[in-house]
C-alpha cells in the first residue's frame, strides 16, 4: 500500500531518513515509479515490486521475487498498511480468491504475507512488523463504539466456513460494506497479537499496530459520495479534533518503524489522545485529545473485543485455513505453530 496516502509518506519518510531501503509493494508498479520520482525519492533508495493482496497466488510470488532481490540482505521492517472501503456497495465484491473484499485485502492478504515472511526476518536484528490499525474496530473510541457499525466478529461462523464466495461477513451474515471493514480491522489487531504470543519470543521481531489519526482526505473514501469527501475533512478538523494530515499519519507510521522508544511489542501505538473523546479546544488553538494532529506517540487500549484472546486464536486458525498456509511455509516449518494450535 506504498502508491498513495498513508502508505506512500510512510515510504517517503523511511526513505528520506536515509536508514532505509525501501521496497515498495504495489499493484501498479509503473504508477509507483512515477510517484516516487515526482515525490522527490532518494536515488537509490528504494525498488517498486508488484503485489496484489485480492490474490494469494500474487502474495506468494511478490514473497519470491523479494527473496530472490534481496538476497543475503536482511529483511528488517514490514509495513502491512494497504485497504479497501467499500461503505457503499449494496453487493459484496470478491478477490480473485473468492473472499470478500474488504476481509481478502485487509485481513487475509497481509496475514499471508506476514507469516511467508516470518523466517526471513527472523535473522534481521531489531526486525518491527506494523499491521495498520483502526479506531473503527475498537468499540472504546469515538469512531468505533458511536458510529453505526460497531465491528463485530459475532460467532466467526463466515471465517470458520472459508470466507468464500458467496459468503460475504465474517460472522456469516448479510453484506454490510461499513462492517466489513471493520471487521477486517479487528482482524489485523487481533493477528498482531497473535503474532507476538507465537512469534515474539522465538524470533526477536517486534509486531505492532496503529491509529495514525483521522486520514479524511485519503482516497480510501473515495467510494462515498462527493458531498461526504468535501465536508468530513472539515469536521474532523474543526468539530470532532480528529483530523491528521497524510504526510503528518505517515511520518507518525513511519516513526513505529524507526523510533527505538517503539521497540516494545504488543503494542497499540496512537498520538493525541487516541480518539477515545471528541477533542477539546485548548488555549493554544488545537485540539487534544481526538486522535488528530500533533501530541506525543503513546501506548494505547485496545477494547475489550479486540483483545478477547479465545476469538484471536480462532480468527488465526481459521485464517489460516482459508488461505491454506501449509507448515512448510510457516515459521521453522511449522514446528512452534503447533504448540499453539487449537
Amino acid at each position: 500500500g506504498a502508491s498513495s496516502g498513508l502508505g506512500l509518506w510512510c515510504a517517503k519518510a523511511l526513505a528520506d531518513s536515509g536508514r532505509h531501503f525501501v521496497v515498495l509493494a504495489v499493484r501498479d508498479v509503473e504508477k509507483m515509479k512515477k510517484v516516487a520520482k515526482e515525490m522527490n525519492f532518494p536515488e537509490g533508495s528504494y525498488v517498486a515490486m508488484k503485489l496484489e493482496l485480492g490474490s494469494l497466488q500474487s502474495v506468494r510470488d511478490f514473497v519470491a521475487n523479494l527473496k530472490a532481490f534481496k538476497s543475503t540482505r536482511r529483511l528488517t521492517n514490514l509495513v502491512c498498511n494497504a485497504a479497501v472501503y467499500r461503505p457503499t456497495d449494496p453487493e459484496p465484491a470478491f478477490t480473485d480468491d473468492g473472499f470478500e473484499m474488504s476481509m481478502g485485502v485487509n485481513h487475509l492478504g497481509h496475514f499471508l504475507l506476514v507469516n511467508l515472511l516470518l523466517d526471513d526476518m527472523s535473522r534481521a536484528k531489531d526486525a518491527r512488523v506494523c499491521i495498520v490499525g483502526s479506531i473503527t474496530g475498537n468499540t472504546n473510541t469515538v469512531g468505533g463504539g458511536l458510529v453505526y457499525p460497531q465491528a463485530d466478529l459475532g460467532n466467526l461462523k463466515g471465517l470458520e466456513s472459508g470466507m468464500k464466495n458467496p459468503i460475504s461477513m465474517a460472522d456469516g451474515k448479510p453484506f454490510f460494506g461499513a462492517k466489513a471493514y471493520k471487521d477486517a480491522k479487528v482482524c489485523n489487531m487481533m493477528t498482531v497479537s497473535e503474532l507476538h504470543r507465537r512469534y515474539h519470543e522465538p524470533t526477536g521481531i517486534v509486531f505492532s499496530s496503529m491509529y495514525p489519526g483521522c486520514i479524511a482526505e485519503t482516497a480510501l473514501f473515495r467510494e462515498k459520495r462527493p458531498w461526504f469527501r468535501k465536508a468530513f475533512p472539515w469536521f474532523m478538523k474543526y468539530v470532532t479534533g480528529g483530523y491528521v494530515g497524510m504526510e503528518e499519519a505517515g511520518q507518525r507510521l513511519a516513526q513505529v518503524m524507526d523510533d527505538p522508544q517503539c521497540s516494545k511489542s504488543n503494542v497499540y501505538w496512537s498520538w493525541n489522545g487516541g480518539a477515545q473523546a471528541v477533542g477539546r479546544w485548548s488555549s493554544d488553538g488545537k485540539p487534544k485529545g481526538a486522535g488528530g494532529s500533533g501530541g506525543e506517540i503513546f501506548e494505547n487500549q485496545q477494547s475489550g473485543a479486540v483483545k478477547n484472546e479465545v476469538q484471536m486464536k480462532k480468527v488465526w486458525e481459521f485464517s489460516k485455513k482459508a488461505v491454506s498456509l501449509s507448515e512448510k511455509e510457516m515459521f521453522k516449518g511449522g514446528k512452534i505453530e503447533k504448540e499453539f494450535s487449537l
